[in-house]
């Protein structure tokens, strides 16, 4: 569970921000996505394969 504390004479929206980045920061919407829908083995690890050859490319393209 999630709590951020509210300070005297904060903003609502504002902690309403903090809220929301810290609930996107620990993963919780990735993990419920992830668990609607079953993923073959071989499909995860070729997601994984694509991002990594992603990654590297922009590592590249900065070398450059």
């Amino acid at each position: 569970m999630l709590i951020i504390p509210v300070k005297s004479g904060e903003n609502i929206d504002r902690a309403l921000k903090r809220y929301k980045r810290k609930f996107v920061k620990t993963t919780v919407k990735n993990q419920l996505q992830e668990r609607k829908q079953f993923t073959k083995p071989s499909m995860a690890r070729r997601t994984q394969v694509q991002k990594a050859q992603y990654v590297q490319g922009l590592r590249d393209q900065e070398a450059v």
